[in-house]
């Protein structure tokens, strides 16, 4: 067994000060596991959060070549550890281990990545417009403006990524990419998985001489800690990857503090897919297999699953649903991470099978989870807005529509998502670019011809959408703008150079592509300009 202690990591420091204590779960086993957790007590989270708010200024002062350095020790330190990190993954997460090794090398090259992004400056654009005293009727002044800091940052594990939406995910690597100390609030599902990888965070932060205080790491079963944590007047953002009912109480908790602070929180979505006619004639059979394994892929457990299928009735639809229908009745499920989220998935499938209007296709207990396929004619689905419900597992809805104008009006009247796909085939260009047009408007990422499931780690990806899908459109947890959401703008107004940060000042000291006047530039400013 691994050497877990059960402890919060506050600073550079251990702690085990909780009287309440808790025990992971092995779900390929059915029982919980040796790793004993202890709880953070009001203590510990005061004290870390006081070292996160006393280690903001010190961090956000460091240089982006010392922030890039500490990324890449986390990475090198976690792949030192990566037999331990891949072991105690697998006991928790019943997952298995070549799922592990996936995540985690995601995990790594996301660290790499942002710390790359660090150093190279690339983290907001600067903006500088010069004075002009020569403008009539009046002078214009000297202006330059950059992304600072927000401060002590909350991130919140997620109970499906154990690794890359966790501890060491997108979200705290992006916040110390642009500067902030962060305060991981550990899953409980996961808790020995977070100790495992917290650890590396810390002995990166000693080897690099980073402030003490730049990251924690708290356990705690219940809502409390994370609404303590929340709530506490230095903290000045949340990362959040869960539910729509975690994401919308944090939400309202931080709106309704004396100081709002921003909650970016992703909170799943039921990703629709359209499929076009000449597809399913010509290819019906291959995408009926593309997507039974899309759906079933991971047992269900993906933000990006494809829980919605759109289509218009015809023998091609027919085809593709007899088709679907036989791969799925062949597809052998694993478990579920944890009970709980088993017991998740049954409330809400037999909800959805509930809903007016919703037939039951298939339910298959082939495997230790059921697969569950539904179907609603579109009239009925855009009565009932409950028909919307995501179903966090392995199951779909199939929506037949009588017309492409009833598609076009389904899709209008879907919530906010992550992904949208569109399945066709050169002969539906003419319907391709009208659904196109529709579906864009509700989504975050376009899939052509595609499964949504998988998220390519780049600059050009977008993990995000419209409400309720996130709380901000604009941003997500993955690619080079996560780091945006952790800066806010601060502009100098005739300020001295010696004043100004190095990324405005004239010299250009850092050799970043900045705006000036207009034009994308990396020359110097003359002093006199």
């Amino acid at each position: 067994m691994s050497n877990i202690k059960g402890i919060q990591q506050i600073g550079f420091k251990q702690s085990q000060e909780g009287t309440t204590y808790f025990h992971t779960y092995n779900p390929v086993e059915g029982s919980q596991t040796a790793y004993r957790i202890a709880e953070a007590n009001e203590k510990e989270i005061e004290e870390a959060v006081q070292l996160a708010s006393k280690a903001s200024a010190e961090f956000a002062n460091m240089g982006s070549a010392k922030r890039a350095q500490f990324l890449e020790t986390i990475a090198d330190e976690m792949q030192v550890v990566t037999d331990q990190i891949v072991q105690v993954y697998c006991e928790e997460s019943g997952l298995p281990e070549g799922r592990a090794n996936g995540e985690l090398n995601r995990t790594l090259g996301q660290l790499r990545k942002y710390a790359a992004q660090a150093r190279s400056g690339r983290i907001g654009i600067p903006r500088i417009d010069t004075a002009d005293v020569n403008r009539q009727p009046q002078a214009k002044p000297d202006l330059r403006k950059v992304g600072v800091p927000l401060g002590p940052v909350v991130v919140f594990g997620a109970s499906n990524f154990p690794l890359a939406y966790s501890t060491a995910g997108g979200d705290t690597a992006s916040a110390f990419a642009a500067g902030c100390p962060v305060i991981v609030k550990g899953h409980p599902l996961h808790a020995a998985t977070g100790e495992t990888v917290a650890s590396a965070i810390d002995r990166a932060a000693q080897k690099t001489g980073m402030p003490d205080g730049v990251f924690s790491h708290l356990q705690g079963q219940g809502h409390d800690l994370g609404q303590k944590l929340t709530q506490h007047e230095q903290v000045k953002a949340v990362g959040f990857t869960g539910s729509h009912a975690g994401g919308r109480a944090l939400m309202e908790m931080a709106s309704k503090r004396a100081e709002p602070i921003p909650v970016f929180a992703e909170m799943g979505s039921i990703n629709p897919v359209v499929f076009l006619p000449s597809a399913l004639h010509n290819r019906g059979q291959y995408w009926a297999e593309q997507y039974a394994a899309s759906i079933t892929l991971g047992v269900g457990q993906f933000c990006t699953n494809p829980g919605l299928m759109l289509a218009v009735k015809g023998e091609e639809l027919d085809g593709f649903k007899k088709s679907l229908l036989q791969n799925l009745s062949a597809t052998s499920t694993a478990c579920m991470i944890h009970p709980k989220l088993a017991e998740n998935y049954n409330k809400n499938r037999q909800f959805l099978s509930d809903v007016p209007g919703v037939e039951v296709l298939l339910y298959s207990v082939e495997g230790e989870t059921p697969v569950q396929l539904n179907c609603i004619q579109g009239e009925d689905f855009l009565r009932q807005r409950s028909a919307q419900t995501e179903v966090f597992g392995p199951s779909s809805l199939l929506v037949e529509c009588q017309s492409q104008e009833e598609l076009l009006s389904v899709i209008d009247h879907l919530e906010g998502q992550l992904t949208g796909s569109i399945i066709y085939e050169s002969k539906d260009e003419s319907d391709l670019a009208l659904v196109q047009e529709h579906l864009g408007r509700r989504v975050g990422r376009l899939i052509h011809n595609g499964v949504p499931t998988g998220v390519e780690v780049c600059d050009a990806m977008h993990h995000g959408g419209p409400y309720p899908a996130s709380t901000d459109a604009r941003f997500g947890a993955v690619g080079g703008d996560a780091v945006d959401r952790w800066l806010r703008p601060l502009s100098y107004q005739n300020c001295p150079n010696d004043l100004l940060p190095a990324a405005l000042q004239n010299e250009n000291p850092l050799n970043l592509l900045r705006l000036v006047d207009g034009e994308y530039t990396h020359n110097a400013i003359p002093p006199n300009a």
